[in-house]
């Protein structure tokens, strides 16, 4: 057994259950995949989670109240299940809204090419509101959304360096992106205007 010292991240790795209810097929991998970015972030930040859950549509009866306040346009990818009296708090992805199965031959395909990505920006989000949720008393109210923004773009940023990292696409752009970036602010802020 590994001696911890304060300060350095714990090196063991955080097995959660994934419950796999989905009738659409899944790309190759996916749990592996879904193990990975959980193993990514610090154990600290999975504390408590019980499971993930991959559904085909989140159909939760909660939501049918604020779907009918608010018009929200296509379908909720992911729902974090706090913790309620003895039950842990557990997510729930929703496969159909990441993969599209009902949508064009494009817009199918381009789900697909970039599931792994959207995969990671939504579980990071998604622990991201357990973090900040039950961990995090410091964080107020109205600050909340920002955070949990904030924390999802930087490990997401984090993680795709790592995978991508010993790819040949990756070894091409990488003294491209400091150019790329600069292009990105320019546009940003002509879009502002």
């Amino acid at each position: 057994m590994a001696i911890q010292v304060a300060g350095k991240k714990p090196t063991g790795e955080v097995k959660l259950k994934i419950e796999n209810t989905a009738t659409i097929d899944l790309p190759k991998k996916t749990e592996e995949n879904i193990q990975r970015i959980i193993n990514f972030l610090p154990v600290e930040h999975i504390r408590g989670l019980e499971r993930i859950k991959l559904v085909d549509f989140i159909d939760d009866p909660r939501l049918k109240d604020v779907k009918a306040k608010v018009k929200m346009e296509g379908d909720l990818p992911g729902l974090y299940h706090p913790k309620v009296q003895n039950k842990s708090p557990w997510l729930e992805v929703s496969i159909g809204a990441l993969l599209q199965p009902t949508e064009g031959f494009f817009k199918r395909y381009m789900a697909k090419a970039s599931f792994k990505s959207n995969l990671a920006g939504l579980v990071f989000s998604l622990v991201g509101q357990h973090h900040f949720l039950t961990l995090r008393h410091s964080v107020k109210k109205q600050n909340l959304e920002p955070q949990i923004r904030q924390y999802a773009e930087k490990n997401l940023r984090k993680w795709s360096e790592k995978e991508s990292e010993n790819t040949i696409r990756g070894k091409l752009f990488k003294p491209l992106r400091p150019v790329i970036e600069k292009w990105v602010k320019w546009l940003n802020k002509r879009a502002k205007k």
